[in-house]
């Protein structure tokens, strides 16, 4: 098997089309349990939480109000909710939760004085204003909270995006090794070979494959005049 460097832009194409198939498959493993392969990433975020409700806190055993706000952020995780988006929502969801009993951790995890953020809970409880001692503490407390959410969100996207990756890099090897078996009657090895590295860059390819095929193609031609 080999590519036709005269029909270059139908070669890119069906490449990228192999790509494009390969994260359709990758798409379809979302199906599974927990999110199949939309839970990839989900661990960073709650350990960013973990920070703050405590490390033996998790999904699995949280209970009550705290196990709510771990099933909405892995609901939103797992539905592609956009990531400016989930940020918003797990701080505010975690800022509602600033009260007498939750300050002491939240103090020791974003490093502000515990007794000021005690009472800024106490207060935004009540529904009383905050002195400027206390805005102060707040705006301290909502800056750390932010740093350790966005640490957690960032390192989750990328864990998602390259699990995703891989995965249509190898569903990818896998159709094209399959597809040299069923349309050549006796393949040689380096079909084989020629099956594995375009099912290395199917996946890669696919985002790119219109503009890539549009601007070999024109390369070709103009290759092809100036020998002319």
């Amino acid at each position: 098997m080999s590519l036709d460097l005269s029909n270059i832009g139908t070669t890119i194409a069906a490449i990228g089309a192999l790509g494009t198939a390969a994260f359709g498959l990758v798409d379809a493993l979302k199906t599974l349990p927990n999110g199949g392969i939309s839970n990839q990433g989900y661990v960073f975020i709650q350990q960013a939480v973990q920070v703050l409700f405590g490390s033996q806190t998790s999904r699995a055993t949280a209970t009550g109000d705290l196990k709510r706000l771990f099933d909405t952020l892995h609901g939103n995780w797992i539905n592609g909710v956009a990531l400016a988006d989930q940020k918003a929502i797990a701080k505010s969801l975690i800022k509602l939760r600033l009260d007498a009993n939750t300050a002491a951790a939240f103090a020791a995890a974003t490093d502000v004085d515990a007794a000021t953020l005690k009472s800024v809970g106490e207060k935004m409880t009540a529904g009383t204003s905050l002195d400027p001692k206390e805005m102060n503490v707040l705006g301290r407390f909502d800056l750390a909270l932010t740093a350790i959410l966005d640490d957690g969100y960032q390192h989750a996207d990328q864990k998602y995006r390259n699990s995703t990756k891989l995965a249509a890099t190898v569903i990818a090897v896998a159709l094209a090794l399959v597809g040299v078996h069923l349309a050549i009657a006796s393949p040689l090895p380096q079909d084989y070979w020629t099956a594995f590295l375009v099912g290395l860059i199917a996946a890669p390819l696919a985002p790119m494959t219109k503009d890539l095929a549009s601007a070999l193609s024109a390369g070709v031609k103009v290759a092809q005049a100036i020998k002319k």
